[in-house]
């Protein structure tokens, strides 16, 4: 295992090339910014921040923050629009667009680097304005507390997470974000000791100090304000992706754990997988994703409802003009009729409501042994991917900001085969094992 960790730490360390060419471009870009913030009496300060900063970046894959401070007194609109002002002038030229977090902020890439221009305002410890205000003091704490070593470690846990699938806060990923990798080998001290600590996770377990109360599967306290927890922000799936990869590396230690490739395998026919094509009008990625994880959930549920078991359900995006609601099925066919269960016969009201509402379109009514009256019934549908149609005609079952995109159009397959080759792969990962989390041997 000494051999395997050794190996890729030395991989993720920034050459002495790749340091004196990134150190080029963020001079070059904060000097962009700093010309134009000059023009505005709101900013107090430009400065770069994130993983650049505290020398926690992976060699050949750093995005540069350049974060503009605004006085507290400043208003919500001008902190908006300021900030945008400043960002598309600083980097006109590169083609700059808006992402979205809490607020927009302005983006684009100047030699093969992602540059963000985040606005957040500059208030004191616990006096946060916007989710933004807390990295300048996250970048102030690691710069102090990350010792040189342990800042070549954190880049051996990114790229840990990087190859699992794992890594990255935002909306499509809800995984690890790099301050979390950074509290967590301040906590733990080394990546081994993150390794070692994911062995003892228990449900409830708590990284750092606090007095509050969380209600996430393990909690992972922010080391500047302790009233946050930065576990709220990371999926189940992924925290048990990662207890399972530290679990699997830990049994059978191998370089592939550091590399991104896939490690899949599937036995499950993909006649049952039901996939809801549909185009949407351009807005932010994080807008985008998350309405279609509110979509798949919703219909999740109602093809629950109707009989159909949801074995598994995804989404996919391509950020631009399409989406797909991916869903795995049991069957994608059900028996014509069911049982439908009604109420205790000793519950006079609903009861007497219950066998009134069904008693006419009831096949066979009797009474369980359950003491409840049961009503077997045909269904409606049959076929999953005639339901999903009619159900998504009316739009209800969706989220607002969907409803005008589905009315423009929308396709419903069941099965992969008419699916452009992204989606395919996609849909694999629907319908396979993941043998770098599930294969100890």
């Amino acid at each position: 295992m000494k051999k395997i960790i050794s190996e890729a730490r030395e991989s993720v360390i920034p050459t002495a090339t790749q340091i004196k060419s990134k150190k080029r471009i963020v001079e070059f870009c904060v000097n962009l910014v700093k010309k134009q913030a000059e023009k505005y009496g709101q900013i107090t300060e430009v400065g770069v921040d994130g993983s650049y900063a505290k020398n926690t970046w992976l060699a050949g894959d750093a995005d540069l923050d350049i974060f503009v401070k605004f006085k507290e007194s400043t208003s919500e609109e001008e902190f908006i629009e300021v900030s945008q002002k400043i960002g598309f002038a600083a980097l006109e030229g590169y083609d700059p667009y808006v992402r979205y977090s809490e607020h927009p902020y302005v983006e684009a890439e100047i030699q093969k680097t992602k540059v963000n221009i985040v606005p957040c305002y500059n208030v004191a410890p616990g006096r946060w304005k916007s989710a933004a205000d807390r990295t300048p003091y996250h970048t102030k704490h690691m710069q102090e507390s990350l010792t040189p070593k342990m800042k070549n470690e954190v880049r051996l846990l990114k790229a840990f997470f990087m190859a699992a699938g794992i890594y990255g806060a935002e909306i499509a990923k809800k995984g690890f974000s790099g301050y979390v990798c950074e509290v967590l080998v301040l906590n733990f001290g080394s990546f081994k000791g993150v390794l070692r600590a994911a062995m003892g996770l228990k449900e409830g377990s708590v990284v750092g100090n606090t007095r509050e109360k969380f209600d996430t599967p393990i909690v992972i306290i922010d080391p500047i304000d302790e009233r946050r927890n930065l576990a709220a922000a990371i999926s189940e799936e992924n925290i048990g992706k990662f207890i399972l990869k530290c679990r699997a590396f830990q049994k059978n230690p191998s370089g592939r754990f550091f590399k991104q490739t896939k490690h899949q395998s599937s036995k499950v026919d993909s006649k049952n997988v039901v996939v809801v094509r549909f185009c949407f009008e351009p807005r932010s990625p994080e807008t985008i994703w998350g309405q279609v994880n509110r979509a798949v959930s919703s219909l999740a549920t109602q093809l629950g409802i109707e009989g159909f078991n949801v074995l598994r359900s995804m989404s996919y995006s391509d950020e631009k003009r399409e989406a797909y609601l991916l869903f795995l099925l049991e069957s994608v066919k059900i028996p014509e009729i069911r049982v439908k269960d009604g109420p205790d016969f000793f519950k006079e009201n609903y009861a007497s409501k219950f066998v009134e509402k069904n008693v006419k379109k009831s096949k066979l009514m009797w009474i369980g042994n359950n003491r409840k009256i049961l009503s077997l019934e045909k269904r409606e549908f049959t076929n999953a991917g005639k339901f999903l149609k009619s159900l998504l005609r009316d739009q209800t079952n969706l989220p607002k900001g969907l409803r005008d995109d589905f009315k423009n159009g929308f396709k419903v397959y069941v099965g992969i085969g008419r699916l452009n080759e992204s989606v395919k792969v996609a849909t694999r990962s629907l319908v396979s094992t993941d043998e770098a989390f599930f294969c100890f041997n």
